[in-house]
């Protein structure tokens, strides 16, 4: 029973609030007694004490939305890997959330699974280890073996399992959207943030739904078969439900074991992470929209797994005609008349702007400051950081008349979560001609040798476009 009463979720407003207001008051306590104890304080000492209370302060945040779960603990995620601007020991302790979160018991993991799929995990699967392997934001992950029902073998699985109740607390958080705009604001002052929390409310709102995951995951894996350093898991639909996903079990590196290994492998997973986030984008017209470190699994000479496909994102032809005249204007022919007309015409930038052609160009240019000129990069965390603060600052005479519409609200978290990992990594390349192999409008020719070894893939994907969402 102590389990059980340690897993309950904090569903409704009030009470999610009141942890808000418990996780602020612990936070401004720290500082209040910080700033008492430094009058008398030598000046070595004041270091010390601001070190101790950043460390209490992450410990606080961390722990606090860690036990929230749901679209809190999401955007905590957000936090961890995008803004070099947070203090360290609260990026750190945040960046915990990216693959660790506090378990649900044994006994309600194999509630859900009898609930939607009829029958306990013990008898439902060959082998069930009751141990999850991994937690995450709405749900965790156990091991399993089961009779495949198409082939009759044996074979291992990950079963993600849904938290119960988290759909209330998410919705809890959701319906409080003037909590998620502050949340935007305290990061970045003078946003205006009404579409962009209308988007992760809509795209939130979907990860609840572990058969719209389902089907996303097994899109991108039907696509991907067959590539050879691009992996999806497939998804087993006998074993999954709206609350329970099952899918190949992958075994690899995380995201801190890779960090070890030789820089000349980062570079080769760098350009990996690249090619899977453009080529979904301009093959798929789609792409996952939460690229954070527990993602992925790493394998070695590029090859990488992709795991979580609760927030893909989806675009029409009208969007994907927007974002590649955009590129195609701004990185290819620079033509700075035609790239604002086009966002103008997007919504991103209101009719009006004072700013010469070349000003607002230059303005949305940091996007595509990587793949404007045909040279070797090397990808750094400053970088990341830099794009988030520059679009998020509302004192340019153009951010006044810039705004984020929804179509872009993905788009610039994929970017700036990509661009975040690419800056860990300190992943080093030529990402313009990376970047021409993918464009529609050049398809070079490869450049590299991950292009050179999937050429023959590439000759049978455009069959795979055609898959149905």
């Amino acid at each position: 029973m102590a389990q059980r009463e340690r897993l309950h979720l904090r569903t409704s407003r009030t009470q999610r609030n009141t942890d808000l207001v418990k996780l602020g008051t612990t936070v401004g306590a720290a500082y209040a007694s910080t700033a008492a104890r430094k009058l008398f304080a030598t000046a070595e000492r004041r270091v010390e004490l601001d070190r101790e209370r950043e460390l209490r302060t992450a410990e606080a945040v961390a722990e606090r939305l860690g036990n929230m779960k749901g679209a809190l603990m999401k955007l905590g995620q957000m936090a961890s890997y995008v803004d070099e601007g947070l203090p360290a020991p609260l990026r750190e302790a945040l960046a915990q959330l990216q693959s660790n979160a506090p378990p649900m018991s044994a006994e309600l993991a194999a509630e859900v699974i009898e609930r939607d799929l009829g029958a306990p995990p013990d008898r439902l699967f060959v082998e069930w280890d009751p141990a999850p392997i991994a937690a995450a934001s709405i749900g965790q992950v156990h091991k399993a073996v089961v009779v495949d029902p198409d082939t009759g073998v044996e074979r291992a699985v990950a079963v993600k399992v849904q938290y119960p109740g988290v759909g209330d607390a998410v919705a809890a958080d959701l319906r409080n959207a003037d909590l998620l705009g502050l949340l935007l604001q305290q990061g970045f002052s003078g946003l205006n943030p009404d579409e962009m929390v209308a988007e992760i409310k809509e795209r939130l709102t979907e990860e609840l739904d572990y058969r719209l995951e389902a089907r996303n995951q097994q899109a991108f894996a039907q696509f991907y078969r067959g590539h050879p350093f691009i992996h999806v898991p497939e998804v087993l639909p006998s074993f999954s439900s709206a609350h329970v996903i099952t899918s190949e079990l992958v075994t690899g590196s995380d995201w801190q074991q890779m960090s070890s290994w030789p820089q000349e492998q980062k570079d080769l997973i760098g350009e990996s992470l690249f090619r899977f986030v453009f080529r979904s984008l301009y093959r798929l017209h789609a792409f996952n929209g939460d690229p954070h470190p527990g993602n992925y699994l790493f394998h070695g000479d590029g090859r990488v797994t992709f795991l979580d496909f609760g927030l893909v994102k989806h675009f029409s032809e009208a969007d994907m005609r927007t974002f590649v005249g955009m590129v195609k204007a701004a990185a290819y022919d620079n033509d700075q008349v035609q790239f604002r007309r086009i966002v103008e015409a997007a919504g991103m930038l209101k009719p009006g702007c004072p700013s010469p052609d070349d000003e607002v160009g230059e303005y949305f240019s940091q996007f595509y400051e990587s793949v404007r000129n045909d040279r070797v990069v090397t990808w750094s965390s400053e970088y990341a950081s830099r794009i988030v603060r520059h679009t998020f600052d509302r004192t340019s005479p153009i951010a006044q008349y810039a705004t984020v519409p929804r179509a872009f609200v993905f788009i610039q978290r994929i970017n700036l979560g990509l661009y975040a990992l690419l800056g860990e990594l300190q992943a080093t390349g030529n990402y313009r001609r990376m970047a021409e192999e993918l464009w529609p409008f050049v398809a070079g020719p490869p450049s590299t040798p991950l292009a050179l070894a999937e050429q023959s893939w590439l000759a049978s994907a455009p069959l795979r476009a055609n898959v149905q969402w």
